[in-house]
């Protein structure tokens, strides 16, 4: 007995659904994350025309930049669609890493001070 496989008929080709090869997404999206990034550099910008010092500078800067890096990662690094198990495989090291340095800090910080009110200044 003949089991050998027949190709398809033109009518069953036409018939199926296209292969879905990945997302697609309008381009109003991309172009209003863009507005949004050039809105977020324009503020950024502008911490430094008008000579915002001290703790507000670098709050504001790095409050800009991390708010551009987020859209960058969901929107143009395609995170937003992403399952829930990659987002946190690609997220939860950084973060972890950077509370670690945190906490680095702050043992920095300590060790610094006890050393010269204990040592008098000795390093």
């Amino acid at each position: 007995m003949n089991h050998a496989v027949h190709p398809a008929s033109e009518a069953d080709i036409r018939a199926a659904p296209p292969a879905d090869h990945g997302q697609t997404h309008p381009i109003g999206v991309y172009l209003k994350v863009w507005a949004y990034l050039f809105v977020l550099s324009t503020l950024s910008y502008l911490v430094d025309f008008f000579q915002v010092q001290g703790v507000a500078r670098w709050v504001l800067i790095i409050t800009f930049m991390l708010l551009k890096a987020g859209l960058i990662l969901a929107i143009f690094m395609h995170m937003a669609w992403e399952r829930m198990a990659l987002v946190y495989a690609i997220l939860v090291p950084p973060l972890a890493l950077g509370t670690l340095v945190f906490l680095m800090w702050i043992e920095a910080d300590y060790t610094f001070w006890t050393r010269i009110i204990f040592l008098g200044g000795a390093g």
